[in-house]
């Protein structure tokens, strides 16, 4: 054998041949299973916003929406929840350009004086927050607290957004209209055109708001038909997430949701169908799941028109939750009503909107930081930026990122 050769030994001959897998689909009787046609959905952190053609100056770059009537300078809604929203909130934001909607079956309709049992929700500890909570809100809702928070919205220069429940908003609604509201939101976990229950005389939405007599939103659905069918039955806004914010229990406790980039853009497109049939623009608010700019922009450009932020805006040291914040949306007796969470206070409400951001992470500096996106993509107004191209990105968060998260 030539040097630097080499053979293999030869492999022993056998009388039965090696076995095989083999793979077979077994599929359920029937024919197919559910998961074979699952869809893919999106989050904020599984797409990024493509830069086209050209760019602007941020300073020519126009952020302003008219929301139900409204002419807002920024497209912020401040979310109904305890601790985000009383009435000097509501004042700031109104004067940064946003608006806040006030919880009317919250602590601020329970008691006079709110801020003592603020303050008790706020230092509770953890294993006893769930148990005052209980306690806070079984005292009754007083209508004629509604009334004067509806005043004192007014004389602090704030428009008047107020939400409820369905199971409270036919009580509730007439007292907001009389008392000069201007838009009242009726929010729950999943919104849709049809309620069924056998035990109560569940709301008529569409004979809601014929009679209202002011504008009324609707939230909060995921869904491009559920959608349709809540324009149709004369909404003024629809309100899209079920269980992204950070306070919201909804997605671990009942498994219910869709990731929100997706159903923005569903429910997006069932407003844009709408307005092509019936000539009637019906606003799309994306609630919950955005800390950072980026994600601001992501969902605008997604289709939103408003962003509904709770937690993010709970860190203002004008926030009534004193650094924590907790869910509002679903009042069960024997279900948490969400999970306090501790978001720390960050500083002024203006700060967070409007800088000057003192963290690198994207979450002050808010509204700057949209408007300098919008600038970056050529987008010189919010209709602008629902045209910017998305793409799938899943990567994009730590794509070269190893100093940054060593």
């Amino acid at each position: 054998m030539p040097h630097g050769t080499t053979t293999a030994e030869p492999r022993p001959e056998t009388s039965m041949a090696e076995p095989r897998l083999e793979t077979r689909t077994v599929r359920p009787p029937g024919g197919s299973s559910k998961v074979d046609s699952l869809r893919r959905t999106y989050g904020f952190d599984d797409v990024s916003l493509a830069p086209g053609v050209e760019t602007i100056e941020a300073s020519e770059v126009d952020t302003s929406v008219d929301f139900c009537g409204l002419r807002l300078g920024i497209p912020i809604l401040a979310s109904a929840m305890d601790a985000v929203v009383d009435v000097p909130l509501a004042s700031e934001l109104a004067r940064l350009g946003g608006v806040a909607a006030l919880n009317l079956e919250g602590l601020q309709t329970r008691y006079e004086e709110p801020d003592a049992i603020l303050e008790r929700i706020a230092a509770a500890p953890d294993e006893h927050v769930q148990e005052l909570l209980a306690a806070a809100y079984a005292e009754p809702i007083r209508e004629e607290l509604v009334a004067q928070r509806i005043r004192e919205l007014r004389t602090a220069d704030s428009p008047v957004v107020v939400a409820a429940t369905p199971g409270s908003a036919r009580r509730l609604g007439p007292i907001c209209a009389e008392h000069g509201a201007d838009l009242f939101l009726v929010q729950s976990q999943v919104s849709s055109a049809r309620h069924l229950a056998s035990g109560y005389d569940p709301l008529e939405l569409e004979r809601f708001t014929r009679l209202m007599g002011i504008p009324v939103a609707v939230g909060n659905t995921t869904s491009y038909e559920a959608a349709l069918q809540l324009m149709a039955q004369g909404v003024a806004a629809i309100f899209v997430g079920v269980g992204p914010g950070a306070a919201c229990t909804t997605r671990d406790v009942l498994g219910i949701g869709v990731p929100q980039v997706t159903a923005i853009s569903d429910v997006a497109a069932a407003r844009d169908a709408f307005f092509e049939d019936t000539g009637r623009y019906v606003p799309v608010v994306a609630d919950g799941g955005m800390r950072r700019g980026g994600e601001l922009a992501k969902a605008i450009a997604a289709g939103a028109d408003l962003l509904m932020l709770g937690s993010p805006l709970a860190r203002a040291k004008e926030a009534p939750g004193r650094g924590t914040n907790w869910g509002m949306a679903a009042p069960s007796p024997t279900l948490p009503r969400g999970t306090r969470i501790s978001v720390g206070t960050a500083g002024s409400l203006e700060r967070i909107l409007f800088g000057p951001a003192q963290v690198t992470d994207g979450s002050e500096n808010l509204v700057g930081a949209l408007r300098q996106s919008m600038a970056a993509l050529g987008a010189r107004d919010l209709r602008a930026m629902q045209r910017v191209e998305m793409v799938y990105a899943p990567a994009i968060a730590s794509e070269g990122k190893s100093w940054q998260r060593g």
